[in-house]
């Protein structure tokens, strides 16, 4: 990679294939039968390890702790130390579970699966921790753009590795258990020497077309894997050949980020060549990266690079952390009835099962798409970014309010929507965490803020879908009918609302921030 040089570029790219294999967590209904079956479990117990598997996957509070730590063994970067926990607890956390369902060892305990299970999945955030900080650390100016493709590439991590399964385990469980250990882990090791952060060497239009390339290819690689997904499930039956071929050609476009690094590279030596003069010139020609908002001008600074417990004493935090809770609450609570919202309404299985799969390929539009687009109208307006944390919100409520409706082609909109929309949080939330708060505690304070998704599910899908879902069914037995989730999801649709509103208020708050900060970075990019 870029002959074993360590830049921004390549860490850029080995970060994207970490993040590519890094989704296991959301491979869980590949094999959950198989693991339901070789525990003899009822389905309340299968329940509980998915819920373990849930709190795993987004508590990663101790991932940033490290990520923070100026604990340095041996003069490792943080990154390695995170990644290097990353991998261990990935292979030591599926491993068990894939010994137990071969019946390699008798039957744990229920709860030795569910510690397992939380184990493996909390591997997730420190792959997540060590990609995010790291690309965040080596374009600040450009954080909400690689935080979007960061948590685009994690997106599509579930749709990759399910291809993989039907490639080489189609009908094999078990065996994609093994992969789900030894996969992330191994790739984390091997890339971890390149994923640190470097210097800035190259000037900021270079930033700029390289990381639009990026964008590009993961574009490229979510439409192709759409296609994919719905043609698997228009046809029940594709020659091995033909899988071999597909899953060929998703190599092919992962293993173009190379190409992006290596022309990077190249340029940016180039360019470490060419006079101050004619530096300057490059950079005043290149009229995005010039354009200057002097509206900031003369704001007091806002205090940066606050610890946790600093965070958590302001408002701006909780203001934060309650719109999240009810922005990706409540599309955690989508995703996880959604199968039972279908089958409440008259839709088949395959339908059901095509739109679960489809959810990855909106979830990663809303995550690309949101750090792409509120970069552009920071720069270009001193449009404070949790404005667009308001608007996903109420689209978001608007999309509830649809399944709500249980009207033809509800299910299909509405979780285009609400899919879109809690991916596109996933990717605003950790770049309004760094430029409200700093850089020196980035990993610790968004992945407490993290916390709020599970918390939001928890109430919004147990104390509210569960429960009115309960209340409707009669005698025990399946609800069948629109009315089966219609309260729940107009009172999600209020929910987001209410954190429409907490976002705006941050909005307000932060805006003549958001406006010193261009003033002040396009100040630091001017040639001197």
């Amino acid at each position: 990679m870029g002959c074993l040089r360590r830049t921004r570029w390549a860490a850029t790219a080995a970060a994207a294939w970490v993040q590519c294999g890094a989704g296991g967590s959301y491979c869980f209904g590949i094999y959950s039968e198989s693991l339901k079956a070789s525990q003899g479990w009822d389905q309340s117990s299968l329940d509980h390890v998915a819920f373990f598997k849930d709190i795993g996957a987004n508590v990663g509070l101790l991932s940033g702790l490290l990520a923070s730590s100026s604990w340095h063994p041996f003069g490792l970067h943080s990154s390695f130390l995170v990644l290097l926990a990353g991998a261990v607890q990935c292979f030591a956390g599926y491993l068990p579970i894939w010994l137990a369902v071969t019946g390699v060892i008798s039957r744990p305990p229920a709860a030795v699966i569910c510690a397992c299970m939380l184990v493996a999945a909390h591997a997730q955030t420190f792959f997540n921790t060590a990609d995010v900080v790291t690309s965040v650390e080596n374009f600040p100016d450009r954080r909400g753009t690689v935080i979007g493709t960061m948590k685009g590439f994690l997106g599509l991590s579930g749709a990759i590795l399910v291809q993989l399964y039907r490639t080489f385990f189609d009908a094999n469980q078990s065996s994609f258990i093994l992969i789900l250990a030894i996969l992330p882990s191994s790739l984390s090791l091997i890339l971890m020497y390149f994923i640190d952060v470097c210097p800035k060497t190259d000037s900021g239009p270079y930033d700029n077309k390289f990381l639009d390339a990026f964008s590009l290819i993961a574009l490229c690689l979510a439409g192709y894997l759409m296609l994919v997904i719905i043609g698997q499930s228009l046809f029940t039956y594709i020659p091995s050949i033909l899988q071999f071929a597909i899953f060929g050609v998703l190599m092919v476009l992962l293993g173009s980020l190379l190409a992006i690094v290596t022309k990077a590279d190249k340029e940016s030596k180039v360019l470490d060549e060419i006079t101050r003069d004619e530096r300057v010139s490059l950079v005043e020609d290149n009229k995005n990266y010039r354009e200057v908002a002097t509206s900031g001008s003369g704001l007091a600074p806002r205090e940066e690079n606050l610890n946790l417990l600093q965070a958590m004493c302001k408002i701006d935090f909780w203001l934060l952390f309650f719109a999240m809770s009810c922005g990706m609450g409540s599309g955690l609570a989508t995703v996880n009835n959604i199968s039972q919202i279908g089958s409440s309404i008259g839709y088949t299985a395959a339908e059901t099962a095509t739109l679960v799969s489809l959810w990855s390929i909106w979830n990663f539009l809303g995550r690309f798409s949101a750090g792409y687009v509120s970069d552009y109208f920071l720069c270009k307006k001193c449009i404070a970014r949790p404005f667009f944390i308001a608007i996903t919100l109420v689209l978001m409520s608007i999309g509830h309010f649809i399944i709500a409706s249980g009207i033809t082609g509800s299910l299909y909109i509405g979780s285009v929507l609400v899919g879109v929309c809690y991916g596109a949080q996933w990717s605003l939330m950790p770049s309004i965490t760094s430029e409200i708060f700093g850089l020196t505690h980035f990993g610790t304070i968004f992945n407490t803020v993290a916390i709020a998704s599970p918390i939001g599910s928890y109430v919004l899908s147990v104390r509210v879908v569960g429960y009115v879902y309960d209340m409707e069914s009669v005698d025990g037995h399946a609800c069948i009918g629109k009315h089966c989730f219609a309260l729940s999801f107009s009172i999600m649709s209020c929910v987001c609302l209410i954190g429409s509103g907490l976002a705006f208020w941050l909005s307000c708050r932060c805006t003549k921030y958001y406006r010193q900060v261009i003033y002040a970075r396009l100040q630091d990019d001017s040639p001197r």
